[in-house]
């Protein structure tokens, strides 16, 4: 089945969370929906994969949510399309997507972060990362409309912010931003090594662990939202083109009992209305102590206030080592994955 995409609208996927049975029969359930985009095509770890792996995976991928009616929004780095010799193979993976009835977005030619780069390199690796979108939706009489940041990196400072967000309003895009985040990202890495290796048992515990971390994250982003706007917002999710997900996205919808409603456009103009910001967790941040770590993040490194700031924040520093001290324990016979942990975990 070919999902056909309006104008002004992006179908996605929503996810019914596990929620407690309601004390009172009359009291009603939350609509929780969220909407699924993926990153990092035509796959996360492409540098490493053969162009025949990577058309495999997206197959594996788009085939699920094909027929599950999960449509969902790929966000395009051009940079890894151009590897000697596979560029067709690369290429033929992202018109998989649209050929699947799904959208592409575009996330910037070389995954180039706008906080590192500065705004003129910034905006020309933007625009480099078009060209191969802008020719494969017009196959599919589409347009291009969605950009995500990468490393949901928005600039620096408010100046930076405004005149990259005027850039992308002039060049047609909407912005996507993100709210959930249950970092396939830090297991995928884990899960390519242990199936690389036969390590059944690895990737049964990676995938459980994933399966539950995602739930979680579900719950604690409804009770934050219950705390700080008094209602659950419609949440996007942020996911990655990986065999972690093309093997096992069937099952993280069956955990969270899918179905398929709502808009990228709504929901991203529902979460800048309330939030002021791409991401729930930043807009809590500024409004708590624990916003210095956007400080950190957001500070030129020239600010006299600097050091200070990461002095605070020693305390938290301390936990993450320890955090990656118990993972070094879980696994001390296998040194690869646990660095692939830790290196993911800072």
């Amino acid at each position: 089945m070919k999902w056909s995409i309006p104008l002004l609208a992006v179908l996605v996927c929503t996810l019914h969370l596990h929620a407690a049975s309601p004390q009172a029969p009359a009291a009603a359930k939350p609509d929780r929906q969220v909407a699924i985009t993926i990153d990092d095509l035509p796959a996360a770890a492409a540098n490493f994969m053969t162009g025949t792996a990577i058309t495999d995976m997206t197959a594996k991928l788009l085939g699920t949510l094909r027929d599950q009616k999960v449509p969902a929004v790929g966000f395009v780095n051009e940079k890894k399309l151009y590897k000697q010799g596979e560029v067709d193979d690369r290429i033929k993976a992202l018109r998989m997507w649209l050929d699947y009835g799904f959208e592409l977005g575009n996330h910037t030619y070389s995954h180039a972060s706008l906080n590192q780069v500065g705004l003129k390199a910034w905006q020309d690796d933007v625009i480099q990362g078009e060209n191969v979108i802008r020719l494969l939706l017009a196959e599919h009489h589409m347009k291009l409309r969605y950009f995500r940041h990468p490393y949901l990196d928005t600039g620096r400072d408010l100046q930076t912010r405004r005149q990259a967000e005027a850039f992308l309003v002039e060049r047609g895009y909407r912005i996507a931003p993100v709210t959930l985040d249950a970092w396939d990202w830090m297991y995928a890495p884990v899960y390519d090594d242990a199936k690389k290796r036969g390590d059944l048992k690895l990737q049964d515990e990676l995938v459980k662990s994933y399966l539950e971390y995602s739930d979680s994250v579900f719950a604690y982003a409804e009770q934050l939202a219950q705390r700080i706007v008094g209602y659950e917002p419609k949440q996007i999710i942020l996911l990655h083109g990986n065999q972690l997900e093309a093997d096992h996205i069937g099952e993280l919808l069956d955990v969270n009992h899918q179905t398929a409603a709502g808009t990228v456009d709504r929901y991203s103009d529902n979460i800048r209305r309330q939030y002021g910001t791409n991401n729930m967790a930043e807009w809590v941040l500024t409004r708590t102590q624990a916003g210095e770590w956007l400080n950190v993040r957001l500070l030129p490194d020239s600010d006299p206030s600097l050091p200070v700031i990461k002095k605070r924040l020693d305390p938290a520093v301390d936990r993450a080592v320890k955090s990656s001290q118990r993972a070094l324990e879980a696994l001390p016979a296998d040194p690869a994955v646990i660095r692939s942990r830790i290196d993911a975990l800072r």
